[in-house]
């Protein structure tokens, strides 16, 4: 290794140059990653192929310019030099290079990354007075000389630049090392690559565009950004406020607001997010962009408007009115942009004649509302406008009303179902393949003939429960994917013994392994209405990994010896175990054992094939198992209930299919109490292991915090609250759980689960976290009164799981202390994980039900809903027979209000609106005038509105302001909804509520706050729309609070 200096000039906080000395380490040793290599390199990891015709090195303008083209699986043998990636990762951001680094590191693509700078004889250093370009494709033509010799003249290397002048003096400087423009490159050795071409002239016209834009235009119509190192110096001394910018879908052309973070903040004594009124002061920030704000005057500060609004092209409407003032700003600079894919359609052919001259100039409309039009150059408008197309932001000059993009590929047609699902994903960053061959030969080896068998190895390692310990499942019917199992039992010395086994998905999968990676990058299996893209193949999440019944399997158990009588715990122990499964009981089963319903028996299959006695000795210690569990949840929520855990209110549908897998009903899901004894028993898990690697690894463990939310959240529940003459204590989690246990009204239960549905909304936002970098007081996880809590059980779906899998052998392992390091992740590493946006739309599947369905003719388009919130032009309203939240209005677009007959039947008059905090008055100039209350029962009919270049939407029309005649089946099931059977969901984004919800196959799915709940199964799919999607004014919240 030989050691040597590095000269950067930086620049300082008020702009003034820095010169900085460095030490440079080189060493001859760097692996070039390539199979072709016959030297003595390491060869650990990912390596280049040895069958393509050549190795392509590109230049750093190339990658930072053309990496999408470059992303296309068909080019191969592609050496991404150090010096190209980190001007990547300098000048286009940590976004941009992070889908190099996913592209690096994916086993599927035949690419690698060479560090020259650290190799001897391919480093150059820079020379006095060279400008850094030139310094980079100097490097990285000296690279690619470097390795053309390391194979002594095996493959040739075509180096792609776009420097004329580097073309012409290294063109025929080395033979076998080309030296060529990307363009004669994709013209020559891919002419047949029809998609590469057209994004390259795509991506070439967005930067001539770009370049000429401020020649045509000299005036700006934004202010241009305060450089990033006054930026920060301003963050720190206060002047400006750093926060991430949340765009209002329903008023995107007006409303914004900014989430505070930053230590910069705490002093400004701001106590809710900073409002950032119009596009203007918006400043080209796009919603998710880090961003710095300045406030304005307070006489100057606005509120928010407190009308409905169906999209963001109503930018105002009559009558509008205004909530109180909140503090208001303008942003002055961005400090990280968080661009991505944005789904976007183009004109019609009706709005494209309006272009005239300039027609390659084209305006497409995002899917997202939330996201402004953006502005491409393409000859294919007209090809394209019946398609939903992926486009790419480049820049947003100050002297253009809208940002420049280029095309990237198309997904689908308008409104076909396969292009509207590949929407979903896109928008929600989701991009999942096939697993690659690499990754799947790291997976065992299963025939019919030959199934899987433990390993004597694993006996004479683990703790072996198949004979000792009655250990069963209880999942939905028809679930193969079964991650959990329980048992329990007495010990000899009368106490019980509690087991919670989860699939050992760390045997299978090692720690940067090819499989590994790949779970890491997925992050969790993902569920659409029709298909599910799985963190792990197929033969780990459906066979090995799942916990069958009759079968042997691999599972690392929590075991907890219990008081006989009190339920207190008294010993704990965490064990490798091999565990068989007696039973794979479904839901309504083994609810109706624990009712004492015997008829049930004859359908679970493990019963059937025994004689008579045998049969009835295995049923009654399958009841007494089953009793016994409730019996100790019942303790465990009780215990958690005394300390202020919260039960907060979700609602599930469960869809039935006809035979073709179309949507037959939705049917609200019945909640049982089995679902509250499988979560509590798996929350009690979760806790004791988030307790073992904490101690184990105090500063190294990942952990699931959830702060107490910031009290002007409960705003509008106190208000509603107090219309019923309730009140609400928001200031402890206990103290709320007390007040909503006591907020019940006998003649309407709902109003009990509306309540609790906006506590539910008020909740800030559930995180993973190193417990190296916060104090243990702020370990608390609010919705659940625990002190410690982490995600131990779903392994097979969710890789944080994983992690805690991997902490946990670790720390109940007898190794030496030297073991374990390679397991454990850093601070930075484990906060990471947090970061992977999980969200899902469900309003394509919803409006699937009540598209073409007659809202005039179908009955099924009618039904009973209860107001819980009032507008100034009309309400929201929940519809408990389809779990929908939306808006209805009581002021049409004409002017007109609604007018309702005696009959209560509604009809459009011109009148006025009169509105409070609990209640709306509408006064047509004819006829009497209707006053609507919170909580009031009305009658709406149920549409479906078409956008061509948004996704459906559902609408409400008030019908009736009497309650709508429900059936005698709907009565008896709201007769039964009480306190003790409604499902707990604790958070939108806790553990126990999810693990409820996995079970039952249909958990609500919140896009701004809740993970994605991995359930399975080909005839259950969520399809409600949480409060976030449709309180059409809750921004703030809506940005994830």
């Amino acid at each position: 290794m030989r050691r040597t200096e590095k000269v950067l000039q930086l620049r300082g906080l008020p702009g003034r140059p820095v010169r900085v000395v460095r030490e440079h380490y080189l060493r001859p040793d760097v692996p070039c990653c390539s199979a072709l290599c016959r030297g003595a390199c390491p060869h650990d990891g990912k390596l280049l192929s040895d069958d393509v015709t050549h190795y392509v090195v590109p230049d750093w303008k190339v990658v930072q310019d053309f990496l999408e083209i470059l992303e296309f699986p068909e080019l191969k043998g592609i050496v991404f030099m150090q010096t190209a990636c980190q001007a990547l990762q300098h000048q286009r951001g940590r976004r941009q290079y992070n889908k190099l680094w996913n592209l690096l590191r994916d086993a599927r693509r035949d690419c690698i990354k060479f560090f020259n700078e650290f190799q001897e004889l391919s480093y150059l250093p820079r020379e006095r007075g060279e400008s850094v370009e030139k310094w980079q494709t100097r490097s990285i033509y000296n690279a690619s000389v470097w390795y053309y010799n390391h194979f002594a003249g095996q493959m040739p290397i075509v180096m792609v630049t776009d420097d004329e002048d580097s073309i012409q003096q290294l063109g025929s400087e080395t033979e076998g090392v080309y030296v060529i423009s990307f363009k004669n490159y994709l013209d020559n050795f891919w002419p047949d690559l029809k998609a590469a071409h057209e994004l390259f002239d795509s991506i070439l016209q967005s930067q001539r565009e770009r370049e000429g834009e401020s020649q045509e235009n000299n005036g700006k119509e934004y202010p241009e950004h305060v450089p990033i190192e006054t930026l920060e110096a301003g963050i720190k001394s206060r002047r400006y406020i750093q926060g991430v910018l949340n765009v209002n879908k329903h008023r995107a052309q007006v409303e914004a607001f900014v989430r505070l973070q930053g230590a910069g903040n705490k002093e400004k004594d701001l106590k809710t997010d900073v409002l950032i009124y119009g596009t203007k002061a918006r400043n080209r920030a796009i919603h998710g962009d880090v961003v710095a704000v300045e406030l304005l005057p307070q006489s100057e500060w606005k509120g928010r408007i407190a009308a409905l609004c169906e999209n963001e092209t109503e930018e105002k409407a009559s009558g509008e009115a205004y909530s109180e003032p909140m503090p208001t700003g303008r942003v002055v600079g961005i400090i990280h942009k968080n661009w991505r894919d944005y789904v976007v359609t183009f004109p019609s052919q009706e709005e494209s004649q309006s272009h005239g001259k300039n027609a390659q100039k084209v305006l497409v409309t995002p899917w997202d509302y939330r996201i402004p039009k953006i502005r491409i150059s393409t000859h294919q408008a007209e090809a394209l406008q019946d398609f939903r197309v992926v486009v790419r932001i480049d820049s947003w000059e100050s002297t253009s009303m809208y940002p420049n993009g280029h095309f990237v590929r198309v997904l689908g047609r308008i409104g076909d179902l396969e292009g509207e699902i590949q929407t979903i994903l896109v928008e929600n960053s989701i991009s999942v393949s096939p697993f690659s061959e690499a990754q799947m030969g790291e997976m065992p080896v299963v025939h019919p003939e030959k199934p899987w068998q433990v390993a004597p190895e694993e006996e004479l390692k683990r703790v072996d429960l198949r004979d000792t310990h009655l250990v069963f499942s209880i999942d939905p019917k028809g679930c193969e994917d079964v991650d959990d199992a329980l048992s329990i039992g007495t010990l000899p010395n009368g106490n019980l013994e509690l087991g919670v086994h989860i699939a050992d998905v760390t045997h299978f999968v090692a720690a940067g392994s090819y499989t590994d990676i790949e779970a890491r990058a997925r992050a969790t299996t993902y569920y659409l209405a029709d298909r599910r893209y799985d963190m792990l193949p197929a033969v780990l999440s459906a066979n090995l990994c799942s916990l069958l019944g009759s079968v042997d399997r691999y599972a690392v158990s929590v075991m907890w010896e219990l008081d006989k009588t009190s339920y207190e715990i008294k010993q704990v122990w965490y064990r490798r175990t091999i565990i068989r499964s007696s039973y794979k009981l479904f839901y309504e089963a083994a609810q109706a054992l624990l009712d004492g319903d015997l008829t049930t028996a004859a359908e679970i299959p493990e019963l059937k094939e025994l004689d008579e006695t045998t049969r009835k000795q295995k049923l009654e210690e399958l009841i007494w198992a089953i009793g016994k569990l409730t019996d100790v949840a019942r303790h465990v929520r009780a215990k958690r209930d005394s300390c202020g855990a919260l039960e907060l209110e979700g609602v599930e549908v469960r869809v039935q299919l006809d035979d073709k897998k179309n949507i037959d009903d939705l049917v609200p899901r019945q909640p049982l109490e089995v679902h509250e004894t499988i979560a509590e028993c798996m929350i009690l898990a979760n806790h004791w292991v988030a307790k073992k690697i904490w101690e184990s690894f105090p500063h190294q463990a990942l952990l699931r915090q959830h702060p107490p939310p910031r009290q002007e959240f409960f705003s509008e529940l106190r208000e509603c609250a107090n219309a019923k003459g309730f009140s609400i204590d928001t200031r402890s989690n206990k103290a709320l759980a007390e007040s909503l246990d006591r907020a019940i009204d006998p003649s309407d239960p709902l109003v009990n689960k509306l309540l609790r549905s906006m506590a539910t909304q008020a909740m800030s936002n559930a995180a993973y976290f190193s417990t190296g970098s916060c104090p243990e007081d702020e370990f608390l996880h609010y919705g659940l009164a625990l002190d410690k809590y982490t995600h131990f059980t779903s392994p097979i779906r969710r890789y944080a799981d994983v992690v805690v899998h991997r902490l946990l052998l670790t720390a109940a392992s007898k190794e030496d202390k030297a073991g374990p390091k390679e397991t454990l992740f850093g601070n930075k590493e484990l906060e990471e994980l947090s970061q992977h946006a999980q969200k899902q739309s469900t309003e394509l599947f919803q409006c699937m039900y009540f598209k073409d369905k007659d809202p005039n003719r179908d009955e099924s388009c009618t039904a009973d809903g209860i107001i819980y919130s009032i507008r100034t032009n009309g309400v929201l309203v929940f519809v408990p027979r389809y779990g929908i939240k939306g808006a209805a209005y009581l002021k049409n677009k004409e002017g007109l209000v609604l007018s309702c007959h005696c009959t209560g039947k509604c009809e459009w008059k011109p009148g006025s609106l009169q509105r409070s905090s609990s209640r709306i008055t509408s006064t047509p100039t004819t006829g009497d005038s209707i006053t609507l209350n919170l909580f009031d029962h009305l009658t709406v009919q149920i549409s479906v509105q078409s956008s061509r270049c948004h996704t459906d939407t559902i609408q409400l029309q008030i019908t009736s302001c009497k309650p709508y005649r429900t059936s005698d089946l709907e009565l008896a099931q709201n007769s039964h909804i009480s306190k003790t059977n409604l499902v707990r969901e604790v958070t939108k984004t806790v553990e126990e509520a999810q693990l409820a919800s996995d079970k039952a196959k249909a958990k609500v799915i919140d896009e701004e706050y809740e993970e994605y709940c991995q359930t399975k199964g080909a005839s259950l799919y969520r399809l409600l729309e949480e409060i976030k999607d449709m309180a059409l004014l809750d921004v703030s919240a809506d940005g994830g609070a």
